[in-house]
């Protein structure tokens, strides 16, 4: 299917990326329509593991296209994210070109060009718009500083870039961008005014058992089940890291990979580490939450909505 006609109304939408194993609601279904038609990036927020970056991943496939993927953190700066010169490779070019007798201007002419140019995640989004446009995927936006918060912010305007010794290059078409955040800091609004804006929260039981069906369809009905429960129970605690929809699939594979039919008191003790990833959390869980027998049993067998 062309990528028109998978974007061609909501419920096709919704259809292909449950075809890929993506199960999502009408609303997110919707704004990635009209991310797709009306040419803006989606701004996706929510806690860690409940399937923002899967989006992204996901989109690509169904595009056949490729997806470029920049990841932020704490000290990100334009030259990371947009372009950079190989100053190894135009030093050996130099030394060359010195024994063939060449001019500076010569020269610069040479090493300043394509060729010696490195292409960042920005850059090459922009000059992969060619035929089907990739996916950009700028995850996890929050670590990144402000001031690459605002930088973003002009290219997201109109996807070109000034190389002073190259010249402007700009998109023939505008990528589709996913962005990120799992609101660790605000993000400014004048980003988010420019993008569609979706919360993805923690999935509720019926959804997270279509989740592990679609992802894990060798478990059993009833260890789904079971695993769902716990996981919709267990983000209830007071917890530093509640478990996300990541930590669930992980849970259900180790699971599986074991052996087990059901999910006993002895399964979550021994592959606690898969759904809990902190040490404070873990202790809290062994020392107050487990040992009490009626919060046991609850997180085993209790669903309340």
């Amino acid at each position: 299917m062309g990528a028109k006609n998978s974007f061609s109304s909501i419920d096709v939408i919704r259809k292909q990326l449950t075809r890929h194993r993506y199960i999502l609601d009408q609303a997110l279904a919707t704004v990635l329509y009209l991310s797709y038609h009306l040419n803006k990036p989606i701004f996706l927020e929510g806690e860690p593991g409940v399937g923002k970056t899967e989006v992204a991943l996901v989109l690509a496939d169904i595009l056949s296209t490729k997806l470029i993927r920049l990841q932020c953190y704490e000290g990100l700066d334009a030259n990371s994210a947009l372009y950079e010169w190989n100053y190894p490779k135009q030093l050996l070019r130099i030394k060359m070109d010195e024994q063939c007798g060449l001019s500076p201007e010569e020269m610069g002419q040479v090493i300043y060009s394509e060729p010696y140019l490195i292409k960042r995640p920005l850059l090459e989004a922009i000059q992969n718009s060619q035929g089907q446009p990739p996916v950009l995927l700028i995850d996890e936006l929050d670590r990144a500083d402000e001031e690459f918060e605002a930088f973003l912010l002009e290219i997201l305007s109109d996807f070109q870039v000034s190389i002073p010794e190259i010249g402007t290059l700009k998109a023939t078409q505008k990528p589709m961008v996913v962005i990120t955040s799992n609101r660790t800091r605000d993000i400014h609004d004048a980003l988010k005014r420019r993008c569609f804006y979706h919360w993805i929260d923690y999935p509720d039981l019926d959804k997270e058992m279509k989740i592990i069906h679609a992802r894990i369809p060798k478990l059993e009905e009833s260890l789904v089940h079971q695993i769902a429960i716990f996981m919709q129970n267990i983000r209830k605690e007071d917890l530093l890291k509640k478990p996300g929809v990541s930590e669930t699939l992980d849970w259900a594979e180790a699971l599986l990979k074991l052996h087990r039919n059901v999910l006993d008191e002895e399964s979550v003790e021994q592959t606690l580490g898969c759904i809990l990833k902190y040490r404070e959390d873990i202790q809290k869980f062994k020392s107050n939450i487990w040992p009490n027998p009626e919060k046991r049993t609850h997180l085993l067998t209790s669903h309340s909505k």
